[in-house]
């Protein structure tokens, strides 16, 4: 609890006792669940805080708007740490694999997490009757490959944000058809001693602010 509250303070997040216990609840489901199925290969509680929870968070200063969903959110990373505390926000959690889905649906139960949506779908086949202001995937494939999937489920005005790990040079050499980078951005992830950078990205025509 202590790696957890002391991390989220240095991204400038200040935890209240039910956010801290919720983030690690979810930590504990996880672990639950991973014994029946495959979720996460993260075991050990001090890695899932900083590989899982912290790096979730890193992103919060990047997302705009009010509805913020996420492409292939797995185990539920980066959506439900961000929904947990930052509840002003709908935050819908975009997933193919049903076993995941069901995952999620109970956390978001167990949690009590009424502004978390769980959608069961491939970011390229799903028709929101309303678009995203912001929509985040971590732990993805090529920039290219995640425009064509997940931008149209971006609003106008709108930002796609991809969580990479080093800076993706090769990547941000293709083309993007429609997109272009507004920013890459780096993040600080406390204990990690890894790099992780956020790509963020518009379309061509949007003003860059």
């Amino acid at each position: 609890m202590t790696t957890l509250i002391d991390g989220a303070r240095a991204l400038g997040l200040s935890l209240d006792p039910a956010q801290a216990a919720r983030l690690t609840a979810h930590l504990d489901l996880l672990d639950d669940w991973n014994t029946r199925m495959n979720l996460t290969a993260i075991r050990e509680r001090p890695a899932q805080i900083t590989k899982h929870v912290l790096d979730s968070l890193s992103v919060l200063p990047r997302l705009r708007g009010t509805r913020i969903a996420d492409v292939g959110s797995g185990a539920g990373f980066p959506g439900i740490p961000r929904a947990i505390v930052d509840p002003g926000r709908h935050y819908p959690l975009i997933e193919s694999t049903g076993k995941k889905c069901r995952f999620l649906e109970y956390v978001r139960e167990a949690l009590e997490l009424a502004h978390v949506e769980v959608v069961q779908a491939r970011a390229e086949a799903y028709q929101p009757v309303t678009r995203y202001d912001t929509v985040v995937a971590r732990a993805v494939g090529p920039v290219a490959d995640l425009v064509r999937q997940a931008g149209p489920l971006v609003a106008g005005g709108g930002r796609l944000l991809a969580m990479k790990g080093r800076y993706p040079e090769e990547e941000l050499a293709a083309r993007l058809n429609g997109w272009k980078v507004a920013g890459v951005h780096r993040l600080e992830v406390p204990g990690l001693g890894e790099e992780r950078h956020v790509v963020e990205l518009c379309r061509s025509h949007d003003r860059l602010d």
